[in-house]
């Protein structure tokens, strides 16, 4: 049974199976924080914003822009994928991924789920259909298509000629970059119930670093794909299924030979990168991607609190609790704050000092969802109804 993340704040949707039975009482309903007040320090500005076909709505996606060589690569759920100039988000060219059918020349959604993954001639994208694609950058065309173990959530991760994929039903694959030919393919486990999402893998020193649905971070010898050690970073407890849950879907994060994972109910932890030796460990769970930088540790965790936790040790610097379940995104630092988008279309500015609010702007009726992503002299972030705005500070 899978556990789907709903876009409305603070509530999560389920695909029941017969006997089984996640929420019970009012205890279970959570409310999202109010907007907190905020006096501008700066006033962002939108540089442009274009749309990219219809978003994703209220779908669960990881769908986020990369940006490479001055250019911007977004796409929708359906299948529309977008290359745009950075400066001024004019459109390059368009494609449409979806599939043809011969009744009534109507279209199926592709489906588009993993984000994109830009390389100098190549961008890269997944599907819930199981499906990866690589793109030529110069017109979108198809270099190659493959179909893969299960669904692709996850933005894919290039590196030594491979294309990683972590689908789905928890197998870890390793596509060849030219071909899309699969080379291997390891299965990491998948429990009875999980989040849906899955971590995208961390590349470091010839291995694949992946959290898996099993509450465990796996290393994997990427020019073999050998298995060479595996850590549990979270043990299933608790009286309800949902708190049993001990997903690791962030992307892990290596820095100067150590690894920092987080998992859903279960423990921020530090691991020695060679042999997966837990080194620190710290009662934190979340499912966003963190950000590590400059001996510090910015996260979100699973009630949208925003902690920065100091990286040799764990130890919390501050917590920022004023934006309580509002369905944050990912954190992103840009221009030296800590960037966060919610799901009503806020994005918030905060020190990474002491963790205030620096600056609030609202752009999007349809709300956020995913990973901003910094594009030079710009922050890039998606809307869940397609748009794509360019911040700068």
């Amino acid at each position: 049974m899978e556990l789907r993340k709903y876009l409305l704040p603070g509530l999560i949707s389920v695909t029941l199976l017969s006997g089984c039975s996640l929420f019970s009482g009012e205890e279970d309903v959570v409310k999202m924080a109010p907007l907190p007040k905020v006096e501008n320090q700066f006033t962002p500005q939108t540089a442009w914003s274009t749309s990219v076909g219809d978003g994703v709505g209220d779908f669960y996606s990881n769908l986020h822009p990369a940006w490479q060589d001055g250019t911007v690569y977004a796409a929708d759920r359906f299948g529309v994928v977008k290359a745009l100039d950075a400066s001024n988000g004019k459109e390059k060219w368009k494609v449409n991924l979806s599939e043809k059918t011969g009744f009534f020349s109507k279209n199926i959604s592709a489906l588009l789920s993993g984000g994109v993954t830009a390389t100098s001639d190549r961008i890269y994208i997944g599907s819930e259909r199981g499906q990866v694609f690589a793109l030529n950058n110069n017109d979108g065309s198809i270099a190659w298509q493959t179909k893969v173990a299960g669904e692709a959530l996850s933005r894919p991760v290039v590196s030594d000629g491979l294309v990683l994929v972590h689908t789905s039903n928890g197998m870890l694959q390793g596509l060849d970059q030219s071909t899309g030919a699969i080379k291997w393919s390891v299965n990491l486990d998948m429990p009875a119930l999980s989040l849906r999402g899955e971590s995208a893998p961390t590349v470091a020193f010839g291995g694949a670093i992946v959290g898996g649905d099993n509450g465990r971070v796996s290393a994997v010898i990427m020019n073999q794909g050998q298995l060479i050690w595996q850590q549990r970073i979270s043990q299933p407890s608790g009286a309800t299924e949902i708190d049993r849950l001990s997903d690791v879907d962030t992307t892990p994060v290596v820095v100067n030979g150590v690894i920092y994972a987080l998992a859903y109910n279960g423990n921020l932890t530090a691991l020695e990168l060679r042999s997966g030796q837990i080194l620190w460990k710290r009662e934190i769970g979340g499912v966003k991607d963190m950000v590590v930088d400059a001996g510090r540790i910015y996260l979100v965790d699973q009630d949208d609190r925003v902690i920065a936790l100091n990286a040799d040790g764990g130890v919390a610097i501050w917590r920022q609790s004023d934006l309580l379940h509002r369905n944050l995104t990912s954190p992103a630092l840009f221009n030296g704050y800590l960037v966060v988008g919610d799901s009503e279309g806020y994005v918030h500015w905060i020190n990474t000092q002491d963790g205030r609010f620096v600056a609030q702007q609202k752009l999007d009726s349809d709300g956020f969802q995913t990973d901003p992503v910094v594009a030079g002299d710009k922050l890039l972030i998606q809307a869940k109804g397609g748009e794509v705005y360019a911040i700068t500070r």
